[in-house]
């Protein structure tokens, strides 16, 4: 029997509605053209789809700024149309994951209205004031460069307000019984109309305490618990993928020790040593990474990714490593945000290149957890730096050849689809990659495939295999009787690797590659010699393809008493 944690073992697929299709003509995207579009995503293999804000917005922020939790976007259709969409991803065998943005609202939020039009009003306290400017109110921005503080004074309130973002994004007060309250109850709304969970936006400033007397900001860990015990009664398998940039040392605070608080979180450890990885050659700190977040309850995951909607963030890199990744990867200042990271999608920052495309995208799917694909990323979207801020990698999906990408047949797109260059859509869009056996879009279909046919990567513990050499990575994956192997060269010129694969008897003496013909066969010492070409990579099952017949129906490495006989 496999385990139905449906996130263990899965591929997340994350789009914005307002960049993916637009079916009306006016230049935006709507549930109605994306509800066109599944049939693509389910013969791409995603098995959920992650979908960004969507909600009655300002849109001065992408849709973070939220002005109505309860809603869609008039731009975006109905609630109606939103049922439909859920609908059609459940017929078709795809789950949905929506953001839940509560850490801060748009300023044109009635609940913020009100609390800044009357001092006595109920949702007064639903915010975060000061009567003065609070002492050191120009830190802790998560915009430096961008944001010139964190309090701003409000006319008609005659006080201060706090935001952790930008100025019209007032931070509600989270630790308000009520604000807490509410929040369960956006949660249960879109849970009825068919979700199966959220991504939750900046988990760590959601559940900090906040206030011009907090000089030090204390995580109420305890919140998360309350989020996760509603989810579950309401929904038995829904998740919470968090968003929580955090040391390893905290992640058993957010996963919980009894695993009874995030299902998911995204690995920003791994994914920053990651790309310190790909830019030096080097996979000593990554392999460090990965011990390093490895400990997790038996019902949490990890999500992850290359790249996704904001900058990469490379700020828990040492400033060696990290001038080493902006000078291979965006050495322009154009290409760098916030002082810490780069804004390029990934395609961009290799050149194209499709043997370091390939090894990227074969490492992200698989590291231990579940690999989450950016829009436009299967096949190689680039960006353009002419756009401000983040904006640069947020630009429409790249349909076709006809005009604006196939996007929208207005003449005035809201945001401009990239028509000139390598990365135009001319040269880069679905149309033309669908009908090239070779493209960049049939090679991952090809790996979301096989990565859902390993499911010892979601499932499985995992050992590195000592190498000599630091451009090479090996990874070994066990569970229920079963392993596979993986082998990735990170260098530009082609290794030679000798190892072997660790398991007792004669287990690894045969390693069947499951992505092509080259199988593997143990010497006389029980080594394994292997030859990768640069940036090369090998998906090796340890044994045979009878690895179906030998999957047992527990872990039998980590039962407490087997069954006799």
């Amino acid at each position: 029997m496999i385990d139905d944690l449906w996130y263990k073992n899965g591929v997340i697929y994350c789009l914005s509605v307002g960049t993916y299709m637009d079916a009306n003509g006016d230049g935006i995207g709507d549930f109605k053209g994306l509800l066109r579009r599944l049939d693509y995503l389910h013969g791409l293999g995603i098995t959920t789809i992650w979908l960004m804000p969507f909600q009655t917005s300002p849109g001065r922020d992408d849709g973070y700024d939220i002005a109505d939790y309860y809603s869609v976007d008039t731009r975006y259709g109905t609630l109606g149309d939103f049922v439909e969409f859920t609908h059609g991803c459940k017929q078709r065998g795809i789950r949905v994951i929506i953001d839940l943005v509560v850490n801060h609202t748009s300023d044109q939020h009635p609940w913020f209205k009100e609390a800044r039009r009357d001092k006595n009003s109920p949702y007064r306290d639903w915010y975060v004031w000061s009567d003065k400017k609070p002492a050191g109110a120009n830190q802790g921005m998560v915009f430096p460069g961008v944001q010139k503080s964190t309090w701003t004074r409000d006319k008609e309130a005659g006080a201060w307000f706090f935001h952790r973002f930008y100025d019209f994004q007032p931070d509600l007060n989270t630790s308000n019984p009520h604000v807490q309250a509410e929040i369960l109850k956006i949660m249960g709304f879109w849970i009825q109309l068919g979700v199966s969970g959220f991504r939750m936006d900046a988990v760590p400033f959601v559940i900090a305490t906040k206030g011009a007397k907090v000089k030090k900001p204390v995580e109420q860990y305890d919140m998360l618990r309350a989020f996760r015990e509603f989810l579950q009664w309401r929904k038995g398998d829904a998740i919470i993928l968090a968003e929580a940039n955090v040391l390893p040392e905290t992640d058993m605070e957010y996963f919980g020790r009894d695993g009874d608080r995030m299902h998911m979180m995204f690995n920003f450890h791994v994914n920053q040593h990651l790309f310190y990885a790909l830019a030096s050659g080097d996979t000593r700190p990554l392999a460090k990474a990965l011990k390093a977040t490895k400990p997790r309850p038996a019902a949490a995951q990890w999500g992850l990714f290359l790249r996704n909607h904001d900058e990469l963030d490379l700020g828990r890199l040492t400033k060696a490593q990290r001038d080493l990744v902006f000078k291979r990867f965006g050495p322009d200042k154009d290409m760098q945000l916030y002082d810490r990271g780069i804004r390029r999608r990934f395609a961009p920052m290799v050149g194209g290149d499709r043997r370091r495309l390939e090894l990227a995208y074969s490492l992200m799917c698989t590291l231990p957890g579940t690999p989450v694909i950016r829009y436009g990323d299967e096949i190689a979207m680039g960006d353009d730096l002419s756009l401000p801020e983040r904006n640069c990698a947020r630009t429409p999906m790249q349909w076709s050849t006809e005009p604006h990408g196939g996007f929208t047949k207005s003449d005035k797109p809201a945001c401009p689809v990239i028509d000139e260059g390598p990365y135009g859509y001319e040269h880069v869009n679905v149309a033309k990659q669908r009908r090239d056996s070779n493209s960049m879009l049939n090679w991952t279909e090809r790996i979301v495939r096989m990565r859902k046919e390993v499911p010892e990567i979601g499932w499985g513990d995992f050992a590195i295999i000592a190498t000599r050499d630091p451009a090479i990575l090996i990874m070994r994956y066990d569970w229920r009787n079963n392993s596979v192997l993986f082998v990735h060269n990170l260098d530009e010129q082609p290794r030679e690797t000798a190892f072997s694969v660790g398991l007792p008897g004669d287990a690894g003496e045969h390693l069947i590659n499951l992505l092509a013909e080259d199988h593997s066969h143990a010497d006389k010492r029980g080594q394994h010699r292997i030859v990768l070409e640069p940036y090369g990579y090998r998906w090796y099952r340890v044994g045979g393809l009878d690895y179906l017949l030998k999957r047992s129906d527990i872990d039998e490495s980590t039962a407490g008493n087997k069954h006799p006989g």
